[in-house]
């Protein structure tokens, strides 16, 4: 016997009745990902403030200024890295 069509239902394996899920589903992957998008965002942006804040605006002469203060490197290494930078 041959399957007969009638009507407005689907002839889809899933039936008709769960058609609807489809638009949803895709939304709510879209919504998971968006929210999956943000926290890493705001992880990133969290980490590059840090940085911003433990390093500000310093140059590089200005960290080795600042090391050669601290004592941290003697005057021949100062003035090595001054010319290193391109600084005399």
């Amino acid at each position: 016997m041959l399957a007969v069509y009638h009507g407005y239902s689907s002839p889809s394996p899933i039936g008709s009745s769960l058609l609807y899920l489809i638009p949803i589903i895709t939304i709510l992957i879209l919504v998971f990902w968006g929210i999956i998008f943000a926290f890493i965002m705001r992880f990133v942006r969290k980490w590059k403030i840090g940085t911003m804040h433990r390093y500000g605006n310093e140059t590089a002469l200005d960290v080795l200024e600042k090391r050669y203060a601290r004592g941290e490197i003697d005057k021949n290494e100062f003035e090595e890295k001054k010319r290193d930078l391109g600084r005399e």
